[in-house]
């Protein structure tokens, strides 16, 4: 039995999720990052499906579920021999998996078992070495750089670790797939059109993998916007049959799909498009969130003609089973809700009830944030009270977060400072000057 000070210096040399810097996100940032892990699905073919338990794994003993961790890397190593189709039931991809077994079994006192895996981990490296002496395992690599894309973290860093993993391991489609998704992420997300390095990147990666129809997807969007429209409809219904035919993922391409209904052909069509998906498979939690999100569009956007108080109230329904579904993820959904029950005849007090709700709710300070601005804009378009969105815009602001809702905030802010009838003028303006900096 090695020393304390010795297994604790191993272990920390190990590479898995347990010592790669990962960030501390918040719990509510974790419990959505589990429900996105959890709605991938576990079909056979994915070939990132060990990579995704390992994640999940780790998600949940970070969340303090120790036991869900232990069975979710388990169920990681038996993941990467399937889809690695391995003569041997051991390979460099499961470094990771056994690093994250040995940090596990070290934290719930069992000295032993953890050793046992710095064992199994030293014969792996061993027998698999890295191509370079001064770098990882391509398969280490791929591992590191699919996780930061999952958590949103480094993007520079993770598109330099699927290029090192690419580099040495070239047949890799689907790490080839991963990388020029990861570009696009980087030069902008989907709504704006790339680049033409990125878009050939793009077109090149869907023809080497013909399979993957969230890649065609993608593709099908940046083009769209020099199509023709009907063009862009049939090609758009041709990618709905191979996708309805295939098992429910958020990495199918649905969701993607309907936004391309949503832009390019209409919201009606998106609505009847994921009414169909769940129809055929009424229990999968991820297409109601999809069924919701095409009514969210409708209502928001669409005229108000065009929408009726059936709709509000199947919207309605469908937001409050969703909440229900995502339990520990409800705060953008129920303000999603919210704003919903604002445009219907009998559900504005409803709207307003929610977002008290959420305002007394301990929350950490970038949810807070978030909460602050949406009722804000809640105040100001639905209740028509500008001075009391004023001052939760001002609440937004003052929590020194560096997001998207902050810069709102202050941006509508900076807009009522330069008008001269406004009631709360001199003391928004006095508020800016005193602004402090916020966190990066």
């Amino acid at each position: 039995m090695m020393s304390q000070t010795s297994l604790e210096s191993k272990l920390e040399a190990l590479q898995c999720h347990f010592t790669w810097d990962l960030g501390e996100p918040s719990r509510s940032k974790l419990s959505r990052l589990r429900y996105q892990l959890e709605d991938i699905g576990t079909e056979e073919g994915n070939s990132w499906l060990g990579h995704i338990y390992n994640l999940r794994g780790y998600v949940q003993y970070k969340l303090g579920f120790t036991q869900d961790a232990q069975s979710l890397f388990n169920k990681a190593a038996e993941a990467f021999c399937q889809t690695r189709r391995a003569d041997s039931d051991e390979g460099p991809w499961l470094v990771v998996n056994y690093g994250n077994l040995a940090w596990l079994h070290h934290h719930l006192g069992e000295q032993a078992e953890s050793q046992a895996y710095l064992s199994k981990v030293d014969a792996l490296m061993n027998k698999y070495p890295s191509p370079s002496q001064d770098e990882l395992h391509p398969e280490i690599y791929a591992e590191k750089a699919w996780t930061l894309m999952k958590l949103g973290a480094d993007i520079t860093l993770a598109t330099d670790y699927f290029q090192r993993a690419i580099r040495m391991q070239p047949d890799m489609v689907e790490w080839k797939t991963s990388h020029v998704l990861l570009l696009a992420k980087a030069a902008g997300n989907f709504n704006t059109r790339l680049e033409g390095d990125v878009l050939e990147r793009i077109r090149i990666a869907k023809e080497e993998d013909p399979e993957n129809l969230y890649l065609a997807v993608h593709y099908l969007e940046q083009n769209a916007k020099t199509m023709e429209k009907e063009r862009v409809e049939d090609e758009a219904r041709e990618l709905t049959e191979k996708i309805l035919r295939n098992p429910v993922s958020s990495y199918s391409g649905l969701k993607a799909l309907l936004w391309i209904y949503i832009r390019h052909v209409s919201v009606d069509e998106a609505i009847d498009l994921a009414e169909e998906a769940l129809k055929h498979h009424p229990d999968v939690r991820y297409l109601k969130r999809c069924v919701a999100l095409c009514y969210r569009v409708k209502i928001y956007f669409g005229e108000d003609g065009s929408r009726d108080q059936s709709m509000i109230d199947r919207a309605i329904s469908l937001h409050e089973e969703v909440i229900s579904l995502y339990p520990r993820s409800f705060i953008m959904k129920k303000i999603d809700l919210a704003n919903i029950c604002a445009k219907s005849n009998h559900s504005l007090d409803k709207a307003e009830q929610i977002y008290q709700e959420l305002l007394w709710r301990d929350l950490d300070p970038a949810d807070k944030q978030l909460v602050y601005n949406r009722y804000a804009n809640h105040k100001h378009f639905a209740l028509r009270d500008s001075c009391r969105s004023a001052q939760y815009h001002m609440k937004a602001a003052e929590i020194p977060i560096q997001s998207f809702y902050r810069q709102n905030s202050i941006t509508i802010l900076e807009q009522i400072r330069n008008r001269n009838w406004h009631q709360m003028r001199r003391e928004v303006e006095e508020f800016l000057e005193n602004l402090p900096e916020p966190e990066m």
